[in-house]
Protein backbone atom coordinates (compact mmCIF):
# COMPACT_ATOMS: atom_id res chain seq x y z
CA UNK A 1 0.00 0.00 0.00
CA UNK A 2 1.46 3.26 -0.92
CA UNK A 3 2.48 5.98 1.49
CA UNK A 4 1.84 9.55 0.18
CA UNK A 5 3.26 11.23 2.59
CA UNK A 6 6.72 9.49 1.54
CA UNK A 7 5.75 11.69 -1.82
CA UNK A 8 4.90 14.76 -0.29
CA UNK A 9 7.80 18.03 0.38
CA UNK A 10 5.50 20.68 1.59
CA UNK A 11 5.62 20.29 5.47
CA UNK A 12 2.30 21.96 5.83
CA UNK A 13 0.47 18.56 4.33
CA UNK A 14 2.56 16.84 6.45
CA UNK A 15 2.03 17.91 9.55
CA UNK A 16 -2.07 17.92 8.56
CA UNK A 17 -1.65 13.92 7.01
CA UNK A 18 -0.29 13.30 10.31
CA UNK A 19 -3.34 15.15 12.52
CA UNK A 20 -5.56 12.84 10.33
CA UNK A 21 -3.11 9.55 11.20
CA UNK A 22 -2.65 9.95 14.69
CA UNK A 23 -5.32 12.25 16.37
CA UNK A 24 -8.01 11.54 13.88
CA UNK A 25 -7.08 8.25 13.42
CA UNK A 26 -9.08 8.25 10.13
CA UNK A 27 -8.19 5.06 7.52
CA UNK A 28 -4.98 4.93 5.38
CA UNK A 29 -7.00 4.91 2.28
CA UNK A 30 -8.76 8.72 3.63
CA UNK A 31 -5.00 10.01 4.02
CA UNK A 32 -3.65 8.94 1.28
CA UNK A 33 -6.71 10.41 -0.81
CA UNK A 34 -6.29 14.16 0.92
CA UNK A 35 -2.99 13.92 0.67
CA UNK A 36 -3.15 13.39 -3.41
CA UNK A 37 -5.87 15.98 -3.41
CA UNK A 38 -3.67 18.64 -1.33
CA UNK A 39 -0.33 18.02 -3.46
CA UNK A 40 -2.11 18.08 -6.78
CA UNK A 41 -3.89 21.86 -5.88
CA UNK A 42 -0.56 22.73 -4.78
CA UNK A 43 1.44 21.32 -8.01
CA UNK A 44 -1.34 22.84 -10.40
CA UNK A 45 -1.12 26.52 -8.84
CA UNK A 46 2.40 25.80 -8.24
CA UNK A 47 3.00 28.03 -5.53
CA UNK A 48 3.23 27.26 -1.23
CA UNK A 49 0.11 25.78 -0.26
CA UNK A 50 -0.32 28.70 2.00
CA UNK A 51 -0.16 31.28 -0.20
CA UNK A 52 -3.05 30.57 -2.84
CA UNK A 53 -5.67 32.70 -2.93
CA UNK A 54 -9.83 32.35 -3.54
CA UNK A 55 -8.84 33.18 -7.24
CA UNK A 56 -6.47 30.08 -7.49
CA UNK A 57 -8.50 27.66 -5.80
CA UNK A 58 -11.54 28.81 -8.24
CA UNK A 59 -9.25 28.79 -10.62
CA UNK A 60 -8.12 25.64 -9.77
CA UNK A 61 -11.84 23.94 -9.44
CA UNK A 62 -12.73 25.48 -12.59
CA UNK A 63 -9.92 23.56 -14.84
CA UNK A 64 -9.82 20.35 -13.24
CA UNK A 65 -11.07 17.50 -15.19
CA UNK A 66 -13.27 15.94 -12.91
CA UNK A 67 -16.67 15.45 -11.94
CA UNK A 68 -18.51 17.86 -9.95
CA UNK A 69 -18.89 15.40 -7.39
CA UNK A 70 -15.21 14.89 -7.30
CA UNK A 71 -14.78 18.91 -6.54
CA UNK A 72 -16.87 19.05 -4.15
CA UNK A 73 -14.73 16.48 -2.73
CA UNK A 74 -11.72 18.58 -3.29
CA UNK A 75 -13.05 21.69 -1.63
CA UNK A 76 -14.65 19.99 1.32
CA UNK A 77 -10.62 18.35 1.75
CA UNK A 78 -9.25 21.97 1.18
CA UNK A 79 -11.72 23.60 3.86
CA UNK A 80 -10.37 21.13 6.67
CA UNK A 81 -6.93 21.36 5.96
CA UNK A 82 -6.95 25.05 5.78
CA UNK A 83 -9.25 25.39 8.85
CA UNK A 84 -6.72 23.23 10.82
CA UNK A 85 -3.74 25.19 9.85
CA UNK A 86 -5.80 28.59 10.97
CA UNK A 87 -6.59 26.51 14.05
CA UNK A 88 -2.71 26.12 14.06
CA UNK A 89 -1.90 29.84 13.76
CA UNK A 90 -0.60 28.57 10.87
CA UNK A 91 -2.76 30.93 8.60
CA UNK A 92 -5.44 34.13 9.40
CA UNK A 93 -8.24 33.37 6.96
CA UNK A 94 -9.43 30.23 4.76
CA UNK A 95 -9.19 31.08 1.28
CA UNK A 96 -11.90 29.00 0.10
CA UNK A 97 -14.23 29.72 2.91
CA UNK A 98 -16.58 31.78 0.55
CA UNK A 99 -16.47 29.16 -2.22
CA UNK A 100 -19.56 27.94 -3.30
CA UNK A 101 -19.58 23.64 -3.82
CA UNK A 102 -20.51 22.89 -7.24
CA UNK A 103 -23.94 21.74 -7.58
CA UNK A 104 -23.94 17.60 -7.81
CA UNK A 105 -26.08 16.17 -9.63
CA UNK A 106 -28.53 13.58 -7.96
CA UNK A 107 -28.30 10.48 -9.72
CA UNK A 108 -30.15 7.03 -8.59
CA UNK A 109 -28.40 4.00 -7.99
CA UNK A 110 -27.91 1.38 -10.18
CA UNK A 111 -29.42 -2.16 -9.04
CA UNK A 112 -30.35 -5.52 -10.48
CA UNK A 113 -33.49 -6.99 -10.87
CA UNK A 114 -34.37 -10.42 -9.31
CA UNK A 115 -33.07 -11.94 -12.46
CA UNK A 116 -30.22 -10.24 -12.57
CA UNK A 117 -29.25 -10.99 -9.15
CA UNK A 118 -29.62 -15.11 -10.25
CA UNK A 119 -27.65 -15.06 -13.18
CA UNK A 120 -25.01 -13.57 -11.66
CA UNK A 121 -25.37 -15.88 -8.52
CA UNK A 122 -25.60 -19.35 -10.97
CA UNK A 123 -21.62 -19.74 -10.49
CA UNK A 124 -20.80 -23.44 -11.58
CA UNK A 125 -19.62 -25.05 -8.31
CA UNK A 126 -16.19 -26.62 -9.42
CA UNK A 127 -13.42 -25.59 -7.63
CA UNK A 128 -12.53 -23.77 -4.22
CA UNK A 129 -12.51 -20.45 -5.18
CA UNK A 130 -15.98 -20.88 -6.68
CA UNK A 131 -17.11 -21.68 -3.56
CA UNK A 132 -15.65 -18.25 -1.50
CA UNK A 133 -17.09 -16.78 -5.11
CA UNK A 134 -20.24 -17.83 -4.33
CA UNK A 135 -20.48 -17.26 -0.77
CA UNK A 136 -18.95 -13.71 -0.99
CA UNK A 137 -21.59 -12.72 -3.88
CA UNK A 138 -24.53 -14.74 -1.75
CA UNK A 139 -23.37 -12.90 1.60
CA UNK A 140 -22.83 -9.20 -0.16
CA UNK A 141 -26.53 -9.85 -1.58
CA UNK A 142 -28.06 -11.19 1.57
CA UNK A 143 -26.69 -8.53 4.20
CA UNK A 144 -26.23 -5.15 1.89
CA UNK A 145 -22.46 -4.84 3.05
CA UNK A 146 -19.86 -2.70 2.14
CA UNK A 147 -17.22 -3.91 0.42
CA UNK A 148 -14.55 -2.75 3.14
CA UNK A 149 -17.02 -4.71 5.61
CA UNK A 150 -17.15 -7.90 3.43
CA UNK A 151 -13.46 -8.39 2.86
CA UNK A 152 -12.31 -7.73 6.64
CA UNK A 153 -14.91 -9.72 8.33
CA UNK A 154 -13.32 -12.23 10.47
CA UNK A 155 -14.36 -15.63 11.16
CA UNK A 156 -15.51 -14.71 14.87
CA UNK A 157 -18.13 -12.09 13.60
CA UNK A 158 -20.49 -14.91 12.08
CA UNK A 159 -22.74 -16.44 14.73
CA UNK A 160 -24.04 -19.89 12.79
CA UNK A 161 -26.21 -20.24 15.59
CA UNK A 162 -28.39 -16.62 15.88
CA UNK A 163 -27.76 -16.57 11.67
CA UNK A 164 -26.25 -12.93 11.52
CA UNK A 165 -22.88 -11.35 11.23
CA UNK A 166 -21.57 -8.31 13.09
CA UNK A 167 -19.26 -5.80 11.05
CA UNK A 168 -17.27 -3.32 11.61
CA UNK A 169 -18.55 -0.50 9.51
CA UNK A 170 -17.54 3.63 8.87
CA UNK A 171 -16.26 5.17 12.41
CA UNK A 172 -15.71 1.97 13.80
CA UNK A 173 -19.19 1.16 14.63
CA UNK A 174 -20.26 -2.27 14.82
CA UNK A 175 -23.39 -3.34 13.61
CA UNK A 176 -25.50 -7.00 13.33
CA UNK A 177 -26.94 -8.32 10.17
CA UNK A 178 -29.23 -10.91 9.69
CA UNK A 179 -28.03 -13.45 7.27
CA UNK A 180 -30.68 -15.91 4.92
CA UNK A 181 -30.55 -19.47 4.91
CA UNK A 182 -28.79 -19.69 1.37
CA UNK A 183 -26.32 -17.08 1.90
CA UNK A 184 -25.60 -18.72 5.17
CA UNK A 185 -25.39 -22.03 3.84
CA UNK A 186 -22.94 -21.67 1.22
CA UNK A 187 -20.70 -19.58 3.64
CA UNK A 188 -20.52 -22.12 5.71
CA UNK A 189 -19.90 -25.14 3.09
CA UNK A 190 -17.16 -22.44 1.78
CA UNK A 191 -15.77 -22.13 5.03
CA UNK A 192 -15.66 -26.15 6.64
CA UNK A 193 -14.94 -27.51 3.43
CA UNK A 194 -12.98 -25.74 0.52
CA UNK A 195 -11.32 -22.75 2.44
CA UNK A 196 -8.56 -24.68 3.98
CA UNK A 197 -7.83 -25.88 0.08
CA UNK A 198 -7.23 -22.03 -0.66
CA UNK A 199 -5.41 -21.56 2.57
CA UNK A 200 -2.98 -24.60 1.74
CA UNK A 201 -0.16 -24.86 4.56
CA UNK A 202 -1.27 -20.50 5.99
CA UNK A 203 -3.63 -19.45 8.58
CA UNK A 204 -5.80 -16.42 8.47
CA UNK A 205 -8.73 -15.00 10.68
CA UNK A 206 -10.57 -13.25 7.80
CA UNK A 207 -13.00 -15.21 5.97
CA UNK A 208 -12.62 -14.62 2.52
CA UNK A 209 -8.75 -15.11 1.07
CA UNK A 210 -6.78 -15.46 -2.09
CA UNK A 211 -4.49 -18.15 -3.62
CA UNK A 212 -2.00 -16.65 -1.51
CA UNK A 213 -3.56 -17.31 1.47
CA UNK A 214 -4.40 -13.77 1.91
CA UNK A 215 -7.45 -11.61 3.11
CA UNK A 216 -8.51 -10.67 -0.69
CA UNK A 217 -7.78 -6.98 -1.22
CA UNK A 218 -10.90 -4.83 -2.84
CA UNK A 219 -8.99 -5.04 -5.99
CA UNK A 220 -9.02 -8.42 -6.05
CA UNK A 221 -12.83 -8.61 -5.42
CA UNK A 222 -13.38 -6.59 -8.49
CA UNK A 223 -11.67 -8.60 -11.05
CA UNK A 224 -13.56 -11.57 -9.46
CA UNK A 225 -16.92 -9.55 -9.93
CA UNK A 226 -16.27 -8.05 -13.51
CA UNK A 227 -15.41 -12.07 -14.44
CA UNK A 228 -18.53 -13.51 -13.03
CA UNK A 229 -20.74 -10.74 -14.81
CA UNK A 230 -18.88 -10.99 -17.90
CA UNK A 231 -19.96 -15.16 -17.60
CA UNK A 232 -23.44 -14.58 -16.87
CA UNK A 233 -24.23 -12.48 -19.26
CA UNK A 234 -25.65 -9.23 -17.77
CA UNK A 235 -24.77 -5.99 -19.81
CA UNK A 236 -24.64 -3.77 -17.20
CA UNK A 237 -21.73 -1.94 -15.23
CA UNK A 238 -21.87 -4.04 -11.68
CA UNK A 239 -19.77 -2.91 -8.54
CA UNK A 240 -20.22 -4.25 -5.11
CA UNK A 241 -22.26 -0.77 -4.70
CA UNK A 242 -24.89 -2.34 -7.01
CA UNK A 243 -25.35 -5.21 -4.84
CA UNK A 244 -25.61 -3.03 -1.55
CA UNK A 245 -28.22 -1.45 -3.67
CA UNK A 246 -30.19 -3.98 -5.27
CA UNK A 247 -30.45 -5.39 -1.60
CA UNK A 248 -31.77 -1.87 -0.09
CA UNK A 249 -34.27 -1.88 -2.98
CA UNK A 250 -35.52 -5.60 -2.90
CA UNK A 251 -35.95 -4.62 0.90
CA UNK A 252 -38.13 -1.61 -0.04
CA UNK A 253 -40.09 -2.80 -2.80
CA UNK A 254 -41.02 -6.04 -0.57
CA UNK A 255 -42.26 -3.57 2.49
CA UNK A 256 -39.35 -3.05 4.59
CA UNK A 257 -39.43 0.22 7.04
CA UNK A 258 -36.67 2.63 5.49
CA UNK A 259 -35.56 2.87 8.86
CA UNK A 260 -34.73 -0.84 9.12
CA UNK A 261 -32.71 -0.10 6.24
CA UNK A 262 -30.95 2.52 7.31
CA UNK A 263 -29.97 0.38 10.40
CA UNK A 264 -29.05 -2.98 8.43
CA UNK A 265 -26.72 -0.46 5.66
CA UNK A 266 -25.05 1.67 8.46
CA UNK A 267 -26.41 4.77 7.54
CA UNK A 268 -25.80 7.39 9.98
CA UNK A 269 -28.40 9.62 7.98
CA UNK A 270 -31.69 8.65 7.12
CA UNK A 271 -31.45 11.10 4.23
CA UNK A 272 -29.29 8.63 2.82
CA UNK A 273 -31.69 5.66 2.98
CA UNK A 274 -34.26 8.21 1.64
CA UNK A 275 -32.61 7.65 -1.82
CA UNK A 276 -33.86 4.25 -2.41
CA UNK A 277 -37.67 5.70 -1.63
CA UNK A 278 -37.32 7.66 -4.99
CA UNK A 279 -35.36 4.77 -6.66
CA UNK A 280 -39.12 2.59 -6.16
CA UNK A 281 -40.88 5.66 -6.93
CA UNK A 282 -39.53 6.01 -10.26
CA UNK A 283 -40.60 2.34 -10.11
CA UNK A 284 -43.78 3.20 -9.33
CA UNK A 285 -43.54 5.95 -12.25
CA UNK A 286 -42.44 3.57 -14.94
CA UNK A 287 -44.80 0.55 -14.37
CA UNK A 288 -47.92 2.54 -14.06
CA UNK A 289 -47.58 3.64 -17.73
CA UNK A 290 -48.41 0.54 -18.81
CA UNK A 291 -51.69 0.41 -17.31
CA UNK A 292 -54.67 0.80 -19.41
CA UNK A 293 -55.92 3.84 -17.87
CA UNK A 294 -52.32 5.80 -17.49
CA UNK A 295 -52.25 7.81 -20.53
CA UNK A 296 -54.88 10.56 -21.36
CA UNK A 297 -57.63 10.49 -23.54
CA UNK A 298 -57.43 13.26 -26.53
CA UNK A 299 -60.14 15.63 -25.50
CA UNK A 300 -59.99 15.01 -21.82
CA UNK A 301 -57.83 17.16 -19.51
Amino acid sequence: MKNIIEHITDPNIIYYLEYLKYERRVSTNTIDSYGENLKLLSDTCKKNILSLTKDDIRNFLQNVDVCAKTKAHYLSVFNSFFNYMIYNDKLKNNPCASIKSPKIEKKLPNYLTIDEINKLLDIKLIKPIDYRNKAMLEVLFATGTRISELINMELNQIDYDECIIRVLGKGKKDRIIPIGNTALKYLRLYIDEYRKFILKTKNCNYVFVNKDGNKISRQGFFKILKKITKESGINKEISPHTLRHSFATYLLNNGADLRVIQELLGHENLVTTEIYSHLSNKKIEEDYQHHPRAHKEKGID
